[in-house]
C-alpha cells in the first residue's frame, strides 16, 4: 500500500520515476528491499511528498498513516484525542541566517503630495515598477530555492474532518454556548444582559433602538454625535423590527438570547434596504438573484433570524485596503480612547461602535488583521475565524485567497454567542453545523503557549510589557506551559501576504474611478507584480501552513501566542490626512507585523485586551492607548481560542476601563421609556 501511493504519487507529479526505475533495475531489487528503498528515495529525493512526523516510527505506523493519507483530501485535517495528523505536515528548515528587517524605507505621502503622486503613478510607466521594488516585493526571490519543488497554493481552506458534524435544528444557536460563571464582570454590557433585562421587563428593544437612534444618524439636522462611525441607518426597519421582538418579549415568546440586541455591520456586507459601498463613493450592491430576492448576507440573515436588530452599517477603511480607518468619503471616526489616534481598520466602524458601547457586537471582515487590529486599537474583543468558515453567500468573497468575515464584541462570552450564531453552514460553506460551544477548558489537554520570541520582540517596548505581562499571568494562574517555536521566512511571508491581497485587488478593481488616492496607489503595485512573483508567494503559502502543520502535530491544541499589532495605536500626524488621505506602507506594516499569518495560511486567530500604552510623542498628555494579545490556533480550534480569550479576559478585567466617550444605552433607553416619548427619541 505505502509502495503504491509513492509510485502513484511521483507518477502523478512526474517527479524522478524514470530515476526509480532505472535504480530498481541496477541494484536488482524485490520484495521488502524494494519497499525500503522506495520509501527512503521518496523521503530523501522528493522534498514536497506529503508525509507525518512519526512515519519512520515503525512499520505498522507507517502503513496505517499512509493509508489514511490516501482518503484525505488536500485540504482536510484529522484530529483525535490521541494525535493531531496533517495532510502534508512537514517542518520546514529554517533559514541558515537570522531574518533580516532591514527594509528600505517608504515615505509617507499626505496632503496634495499623496494626490500628485498617486497621479504620476498612473501616467509614468516606469515609476510603479521602481516603487514595487523599493517596497521589496521583490524579495521572494533571494528564497528560490526553498521554493523550487514546493506546489503553489492559493486557497489556505482547511477543513475538519473529525468533528462534531451534527445539524442544531435548535433556532437560538447561541443558547447552546455553555460558561463557567462570570468571575470578574466586565464594564461592558454583554448579549446575556441586554436579554435579561429584555426578559424581566426592566427594558425593551424599541427603548433601547429610540435611545440609540439619534446618536448614530447622520440624516439629522445635528448629526448624532456618534454618527461619523455610521455609513447609514434605516429608521424604518430599525423600529420595525425593534417593535416586533418587543412584542416577542410581551407575549413570552422571544426567539432566544439575541432577540432585540443592537448589531452593526461592516459597509462591506450587503442588506436588504441598504447600499453596499465598501467604503467608497461607489455603488456595489448585489443585484438580486431570481431564486432569491434576499441580498442579505448569510450571517446577517442568521443574526436577524435569532431577533438581533441591526441597527445600521458601519465605515470602513475604503475596500478594506489599509489598517488605519481613514475615510476621506463619509469621515474618519477617532480611537474612543485617544482623539488624535485612528481607532484601526479595516472593520474600523465596528470597533468604534462597540468600544463606545453602542452595541455589543459587530460583524466585520478581516483580510489583514482588519477585525483584529481595530479590536485592539479600541480594547474589545475580536475573532478572525478559520479560513471559509462563515457564508459569504449570496455575494462571494471578494478576497478569497486572505479575507474572512469575523465578529467584534465586548465580552468574550458575547463573541462565542456571536460567533456561534454566525457560523451557521451556508450553501457555499464546506464546513459542518458547530457543536454546542464550551467555554471551560479542556482538563485532559496540556495547555500550550508557543512563542516566537525573535518576532514577538520585534514589538515596541510598551507593547511587549504589558503584553508579557498577561502571558505571565496566564502560566502562573492558569497552568499554561511556554513553548519555544521558530517559524521560517516571517519577513518574506509578509511581503507575499501583501503581494497576495494587493494583487487580488487589482484583478478586482481594474477601474479606479472616484478611488481615493492612497488605494489607486496600492493598487498600481497589485498590477505590477509579475505572475511569476505571485506563485512564488503561493509556494511560501504551503511552505508555511506545513510547518504550522508540523509544530501542531509536535504540539497539539498549541497556541501561538504574539501582540496584536507591533505598535501601540497609530497617531494622527496631521488633520489633512484626515481631508485627503495617507499613505504610510512602513506604518501599514508596522501594523500587520503578526495578523497576516493569520489570513495566509488559513489559521484562526484572536485578539484580547492586554492594557494600555502611553501615546507617541506630543500626544503623551492626551490619554492612553489600547494594546492586545493575540492567540493563534490550528485549523478548526475556534473553540479553544474562546476558551484561552476568556481566561484572558478574567485576568485582565481590573485594568480594563471604558474610554471617556463610551455611552451607558440601557440608561438612555430607561430613561427614554420613563418619560414616554419625551426628550430625545428616533
Amino acid at each position: 500500500m505505502l509502495v503504491m501511493y509513492i509510485l502513484n504519487y511521483l507518477d502523478r507529479n512526474n517527479i524522478a520515476a524514470a530515476k526509480l526505475a532505472g535504480l530498481q533495475d541496477d541494484l536488482n531489487l524485490k520484495g521488502e528491499e524494494y519497499q525500503i528503498f522506495v520509501a527512503l528515495f521518496a523521503f530523501f529525493i522528493v522534498p514536497d511528498l506529503p508525509r507525518t512526523t512519526t512515519w519512520l516510527s515503525n512499520d505498522e505506523k507507517v502503513l496505517a498513516a499512509w493509508r489514511l493519507e490516501e482518503d484525505i483530501g488536500e485540504d482536510d485535517w484529522v484530529d483525535s484525542e490521541h494525535q493531531s495528523l496533517f495532510h502534508g505536515a512537514k517542518l520546514a528548515i529554517l533559514p541558515d541566517l537570522p531574518p533580516t528587517y532591514d527594509r528600505k524605507p517608504n515615505p509617507a505621502l499626505r496632503g496634495v503630495i499623496l494626490s500628485v503622486g498617486a497621479w504620476l503613478l498612473d501616467w509614468l510607466w516606469f515609476l510603479p515598477q521602481i516603487i514595487w521594488s523599493n517596497a521589496g516585493f521583490g524579495s521572494l526571490r533571494t528564497i528560490r530555492s526553498h521554493l523550487d519543488y514546493i506546489e503553489p497554493r492559493y486557497d489556505p481552506t482547511v477543513v475538519p474532518l473529525k468533528g462534531n458534524s451534527e445539524e442544531n435544528t435548535n433556532d437560538s444557536v447561541a443558547d447552546t454556548v455553555s460558561a463557567p460563571p462570570v468571575k470578574y464582570p466586565t464594564k461592558y454590557y454583554s448579549v446575556a444582559e441586554y436579554h435579561e433585562l429584555y426578559k424581566s421587563g426592566q427594558l425593551t428593544p424599541i427603548a433601547v433602538v429610540k435611545g440609540l437612534l439619534p446618536l448614530i444618524r447622520r440624516d439629522l439636522s445635528t448629526p448624532g454625535k456618534h454618527s461619523i462611525a455610521f455609513v447609514d441607518s434605516r429608521v424604518d426597519l430599525v423600529l420595525a423590527a425593534a417593535e416586533e421582538s418587543t412584542r416577542r418579549y410581551k407575549e413570552g415568546r422571544p426567539l432566544g438570547l439575541f432577540d432585540g440586541v443592537p448589531a452593526a455591520v461592516k459597509d462591506e456586507f450587503d442588506l436588504d434596504g441598504y447600499r453596499t459601498n465598501m467604503g467608497s463613493l461607489n455603488d456595489y450592491t448585489l443585484e438580486p438573484k431570481s431564486d432569491d430576492p434576499s441580498i442579505t448576507n448569510w450571517c446577517i440573515r442568521q443574526l436577524e433570524k435569532a431577533g438581533a436588530i441591526v441597527v445600521g452599517k458601519v465605515s470602513m477603511h475604503e475596500f478594506g485596503l489599509d489598517t488605519t480607518g481613514n475615510n476621506i468619503h463619509y469621515g474618519t471616526p477617532p480611537n474612543p480612547y485617544h482623539p488624535d489616534y485612528y481607532t484601526g481598520g479595516s472593520s474600523s466602524g465596528c470597533a468604534y461602535a462597540v468600544s463606545t458601547g453602542l452595541v455589543p457586537i459587530a460583524l466585520g471582515t478581516d483580510g489583514g488583521g482588519s477585525v483584529r487590529i481595530p479590536s485592539s486599537f479600541c480594547s474589545v474583543v475580536g475573532l478572525k475565524p478559520t479560513h471559509n468558515r462563515l457564508s459569504h453567500y449570496p455575494s462571494v468573497n471578494y478576497a478569497s485567497t486572505t479575507s474572512v468575515i469575523g465578529p467584534l464584541a465586548a465580552d468574550i462570552r458575547s463573541l462565542a454567542e456571536a460567533y456561534r450564531v454566525f457560523a451557521t453552514p451556508g450553501p457555499d460553506t464546506p464546513f459542518p453545523a458547530p457543536g454546542p460551544l464550551s467555554l471551560s477548558p479542556s482538563t485532559t489537554r496540556k495547555k500550550l503557549l508557543g512563542i516566537p520570541e525573535v518576532w514577538f520582540s520585534r514589538a515596541a517596548p510598551d507593547v511587549q510589557r504589558l503584553c508579557r505581562s498577561l502571558l505571565d499571568k496566564l502560566v502562573t494562574e492558569k497552568d499554561y506551559a511556554i513553548v519555544p517555536i521558530d517559524i521560517p521566512f516571517l519577513v518574506e511571508g509578509q511581503t507575499a501576504h501583501a503581494m497576495t491581497i494587493l494583487a487580488d485587488g487589482a484583478a478586482l478593481l481594474p477601474d479606479t474611478t472616484n478611488i481615493t488616492a492612497p488605494n489607486r496607489i496600492l493598487l498600481t503595485l497589485g498590477r505590477t507584480t509579475p505572475a511569476t512573483d505571485y506563485l512564488l508567494a503561493q509556494k511560501l503559502r504551503r511552505l508555511l501552513m506545513q510547518h504550522l502543520a508540523a509544530l501542531w502535530e509536535e504540539f497539539p491544541g498549541m497556541i501561538i501566542v504574539t501582540p496584536t499589532t507591533a505598535c501601540a495605536g497609530w497617531p494622527v500626524v496631521s488633520k489633512s490626512e484626515l481631508k485627503w488621505g495617507l499613505s504610510d506602507g512602513d506604518r501599514t506594516l508596522k501594523a500587520m507585523e503578526y495578523v497576516w499569518l493569520a489570513n495566509f495560511t488559513g489559521i484562526p486567530a484572536i485578539s484580547v485586551p492586554a492594557g494600555y500604552a502611553d501615546p507617541e510623542g506630543k500626544h503623551s498628555t492626551e490619554g492612553t492607548v489600547p494594546v492586545g494579545l493575540m492567540g493563534n490556533g490550528e485549523w478548526g480550534s475556534e473553540e479553544q481560542l474562546l476558551q484561552w480569550g476568556l481566561e484572558a479576559e478574567e485576568l485582565g478585567a481590573d485594568l480594563r476601563e471604558r474610554p471617556p466617550i463610551w455611552e451607558d444605552v440601557i440608561q438612555r433607553a430607561k430613561w427614554v421609556g420613563s418619560s414616554s416619548g419625551s426628550g430625545e427619541t428616533a
